[in-house]
């Protein structure tokens, strides 16, 4: 039987080589390992995609690439998602968190990466989706009342919407309400103090440490 170190680089290159039908089967064969499903995403799939992420800035790969990408780790992720409902139904609810990528960003690969560990984790998990409408973050900020609203900008001419989130919930009076929390690939920590933002998640797992430690 092939190692865990084997299974989650096997991963990891499903991801690079864009093959949907090697990530499913490495899911698979984790499970049936044991391999705790987070630790396959992050050490696994989510390297892969940086891998690919990282291409793609440098002008090596392209968009369908990227799709291609995201398509291989959306096939590895269906397979291990029972376990991870499994999982999910055996934690109490933590709190609401809203999650989408900002308007004008179609990105959506880190955003969702952050959603899947963050209901792992027992928080309940709205996806609003990519390129959403500052106004559909203040709606479903007042109709859900959620503990955490997130946003993601994966380019530096939309992370400046990310001050109007800030703006608009503090005109809708709910900004003392909640706590906002700002990634992506340009955003940084001296961002998110920059526009008031209460938690910068620097990648996946410190997105969920850190919305843990705000609401604990």
């Amino acid at each position: 039987m092939a190692s865990k170190e084997d299974i989650i680089a096997r991963a990891k290159e499903a991801i690079t080589e864009f093959d949907d039908e090697i990530a499913a089967e490495v899911a698979e064969e984790a499970l049936a390992a044991g391999i705790d499903p987070v630790e396959l995403i992050e050490k696994g799939f989510t390297v892969g995609m940086k891998e690919v992420g990282e291409k793609f800035d440098q002008g090596i790969l392209f968009l369908p690439h990227m799709l291609a990408a995201a398509e291989a780790m959306n096939a590895g992720l269906e397979v291990i998602k029972p376990e991870m409902e499994r999982r999910k139904s055996q934690t109490k609810n933590l709190g609401i968190v809203v999650i989408g990528t900002i308007e004008g960003d179609i990105h959506s690969i880190g955003k969702d990466i952050v959603a899947s560990l963050l209901s792992i984790a027992g928080f309940k998990v709205v996806d609003l989706g990519r390129d959403v409408p500052i106004k559909t973050f203040v709606e479903k900020a007042k109709e859900l009342k959620p503990q955490i609203i997130a946003s993601s900008a994966l380019m530096t001419t939309t992370m400046v919407n990310q001050i109007q989130i800030e703006e608009q919930l503090k005109e809708a009076g709910i900004r003392d309400k909640l706590k906002t929390m700002v990634g992506g690939a340009p955003v940084t920590q001296a961002w998110a103090d920059k526009i008031g933002a209460d938690i910068y998640g620097e990648s996946a797992n410190d997105a969920v440490s850190k919305v843990k430690a705000a609401l604990v």
